[in-house]
C-alpha cells in the first residue's frame, strides 16, 4: 500500500490520533517502529520511513517501540481498497488459519494460488502471510507482558507460540533482551490458574456506542448461555469441546476489558479474534460517515447514534440457528425457542456460574434431534436440522472465503434458508460490511417512517446502492431507528 511520506510525517509531527493504526513510523537510527501518536521526540524526516502494517515494519527489521506500544493501536479491519483475497486472508489469519495449516491450505480455502496470495500480501501489506501471523503473536505476547502478571511460559502459549524456546528467541532478536525484562511493574507473577483466567484490553477507534451494543445483546440473550447485567455482558463458550466463559465491560481509554476464563491458554488468540468480531472493534467510523455524508437520512441517523456498531456472533452455527428461529416471529419469541433448544440439547457447564449454565448445542446434537417437539412449525424444525447437517458436513460453512455473493449462494443451497436468512448470517457472522437483507420488514418500515413514503423490497435494494460498501451499517442504523 502506497503511503505519502510528507503527509505521514505531518501527522506524526502533531501526533494526529486520527492516523493511529493506519500506518507505523520506522526510525532508521534506532531500528524501532512507532505509532503516529508516539510521545517520543519526532525524528528527522530523512531518518524515517512509513509502513502500512506492523508486520511490514517488523519484517523489515524494526522492533516495536516500548513507549507508544504498537500493540495498543486500534486495529482496523481490512479496508475495501485491499484485494478481496487479501482482506479475507487477513480475517482467516486472525482466526488462526495459519496456526496448524500452511499458506497453501489458506490459499486453497480462498480459491487462489499460493504464489498469487504471497505476491498480493507483499504488494499490498509489505509482508508475507506468515510474517503477519508472527507479528500478531509477538504483539499479543507484548500486550500480555504489560497488562497481566502471567508467568512468561504461560504468556508464550497464550500468545500462540509453539514453544517457550521459540518465544524467547524471537524476543531476544527483536528487543535484545529476554521477554521478562520488558515487564517493569516488579509485581509477583500470578498464574492463570485452573480456569485460565486472563484480563486484557481490546482497543477500538472511537466513538463507540456501548449502550446500543449492550441493548442489542440484552434483548437477544439466550437463557443459560448469555447474561447482561449493568454495563457488562457475559456468555459461555466452547472450543473443540473445551468449556469456558467470557465477560466484557467498557474500560477507560477507548477500550473494552475482556475477562477470559478458559483452561486451554493456546486458545486465547482465537477467543480474542472472536470477541473483536462480536463487538465490531475493527470498525472505522470515519470511513463509514464519509460514505454516508451525501445521504441526509443516513447522516441524521449517524449523528443521532455516533459509533453505532454491527453486533457480530460468537459462533456461526449458533447465529444460523438464531436466524432460522427468528424467521417470521418476534425477537422475544425466537429467544424463547432458543432457550428451549439450549435446555434440551445444550451441554451443561461442568461448573455453572450463576445465570450461565450451558454451552450452545453442537451441530451433531441438533442434527440428530427431533426439534418439532420444542413447539415450532415442522418446516422450521426441518430447516434447523438441515443447517445442522450442513454444518457437520462442512466445518468452513460459516467462514467468509469467497465474498458476499458466494456466501449467500452457498447458504441458500440449504433447505429452508432464503435470501433474508443468508444475508443476515453474512451480516453478523461472516462480517460482510455490504450484506443487506433488503426484504426485512423492519428496514422497510424504518425507511418509510423516515422518508414518509412507501417502499417495496426492490425499491429498498435500489435505494441502498449509495450506501455501498457499508450497507450492513446502514441496516443497523435503520433497525436502531
Amino acid at each position: 500500500m502506497t503511503l505519502n511520506h510528507d503527509a505521514c510525517y505531518s501527522a506524526i509531527q502533531v501526533r494526529d490520533a486520527r492516523y493511529d493504526g493506519r500506518f507505523f513510523t520506522a526510525v532508521k537510527t534506532t531500528r524501532i517502529y512507532c505509532r503516529p501518536v508516539c510521545p517520543a521526540r519526532t525524528p528527522l524526516s530523512k531518518n524515517v520511513t512509513f509502513y502500512s502494517t506492523a508486520a511490514a515494519a517488523q519484517e523489515a527489521g524494526y522492533h516495536p517501540c516500548l513507549r507508544c506500544r504498537p500493540e495498543t493501536a486500534p486495529e482496523l479491519g481490512p479496508g475495501h481498497e485491499l484485494p478481496d483475497s487479501v482482506a479475507r486472508a487477513l480475517q482467516l489469519i486472525e482466526l488462526g488459519a495459519l496456526d496448524e495449516d500452511g499458506v497453501d491450505a489458506l490459499a486453497q480455502r480462498l480459491g487462489v494460488g499460493e504464489r498469487q496470495l504471497r505476491r498480493q500480501f507483499r504488494l499490498h501489506l509489505g509482508a508475507s502471510p506468515v510474517a503477519v501471523a508472527q507479528t500478531r503473536r509477538v504483539l499479543l505476547a507484548k500486550q500480555l507482558i504489560h497488562e497481566t502478571q502471567l508467568p512468561m511460559a504461560e504468556i508464550a502459549f497464550a500468545a500462540g507460540f509453539g514453544s517457550i524456546r521459540r518465544f524467547n528467541e524471537i524476543f531476544l532478536d527483536l528487543f535484545g533482551r529476554a521477554p521478562g525484562a520488558l515487564r517493569r511493574s516488579g509485581k509477583p507473577e500470578v498464574p492463570a490458574g485452573q480456569d485460565g483466567e486472563i484480563k486484557l484490553l481490546l482497543r477500538y477507534r472511537p466513538p463507540y456506542d456501548w449502550d446500543a451494543m449492550l441493548g442489542f445483546l440484552r434483548l437477544r440473550a439466550i437463557p443459560g448461555i448469555e447474561h447482561v447485567t449493568g454495563d457488562t455482558y457475559a456468555r459461555t463458550i466452547c472450543l473443540d469441546g473445551v468449556q469456558g466463559a467470557v465477560t466484557v465491560r467498557p474500560a477507560a481509554g477507548d477500550a473494552l476489558q475482556a475477562t477470559v476464563r478458559f483452561p486451554r491458554l493456546q486458545a486465547l488468540p482465537a477467543i480474542i479474534a472472536r470477541l473483536r468480531r462480536v463487538f465490531d472493534l475493527a470498525s472505522d467510523p470515519a470511513a463509514i460517515a464519509a460514505q454516508f455524508s451525501s445521504d441526509p437520512v443516513m447522516t441524521a441517523l449517524m449523528q443521532a447514534r455516533p459509533g453505532l456498531r454491527v453486533p457480530g456472533a460468537w459462533d456461526g452455527f449458533e447465529l444460523a440457528m438464531r436466524a432460522v428461529l427468528g424467521q417470521q416471529i418476534t425477537v422475544v419469541a425466537a429467544i424463547r425457542l432458543a432457550g428451549k433448544l439450549v435446555a434440551a440439547h445444550g451441554e451443561p457447564l461442568a461448573q455453572p456460574d450463576g445465570a450461565l449454565t450451558h454451552v450452545f448445542p453442537q451441530p451433531e446434537a441438533v442434527a440428530a434431534a427431533e426439534l418439532a417437539s420444542l413447539g415450532m412449525p415442522r418446516s422450521r424444525a426441518a430447516t434447523l436440522s438441515a443447517v445442522a447437517a450442513a454444518a457437520v458436513a462442512d466445518r468452513h460453512l460459516f467462514e467468509s472465503a469467497g465474498g458476499l455473493e458466494d456466501a449467500v449462494r452457498r447458504l441458500r443451497t440449504i433447505r429452508g434458508v432464503g435470501e433474508w436468512t443468508a444475508q443476515y448470517i453474512a451480516l453478523r457472522q461472516l462480517r460482510e460490511p455490504d450484506a443487506f437483507p433488503h426484504a426485512d420488514i423492519g428496514l422497510i418500515r424504518a425507511l418509510e417512517r423516515l422518508e414518509s413514503r412507501e417502499y417495496t423490497p426492490a425499491q429498498l435494494l435500489a435505494r441502498s446502492e449509495s450506501w455501498r460498501p457499508w450497507r450492513a451499517y446502514a441496516a443497523q442504523h435503520l433497525w436502531s431507528a
